[in-house]
């Protein structure tokens, strides 16, 4: 079964509000792929710590597991999950932009019609 969108940008959000997680991700897209060995070497997070957070990043699609050498699991980053919540954003900024544009354009008639009485 597919998510819609804003289910997975809400995977996303929620997997981006740790700052371990996110630590993780810049590491993986600075290094490329890499076991939870690997992170633990590069990161102040036990090798314990980085397989949850690998689990849980990968059940929201930001990571996919795969099989390497003496059974050690690399980890690779996937964009798709990350482009998915920028259009959710994007959608969700146009829609505050069209209200916010009336404002200020009511804001800036107002403001001269009153100049115009005043002057």
């Amino acid at each position: 079964m597919q998510l819609d969108p804003e289910a997975i940008a809400e995977q996303v959000f929620v997997a981006l509000a740790d700052p371990s997680r996110r630590a993780i991700l810049a590491a993986l897209a600075e290094r490329g792929p890499a076991t939870a060995t690997d992170l633990a070497g590069h990161l102040p997070i036990t090798r314990q710590a980085i397989a949850k957070h690998l689990a849980l990043l990968a059940e929201a699609g930001l990571v996919t597991a795969e099989p390497g050498e003496r059974r050690r699991v690399r980890y690779r980053l996937r964009s798709a999950p990350m482009q998915v919540a920028q259009q959710f954003l994007a959608a969700l900024a146009r829609d505050w932009d069209n209200p916010l544009d009336a404002l200020q354009g009511h804001l800036d008639r107002s403001a001269r019609e009153t100049e115009g009485r005043a002057g």
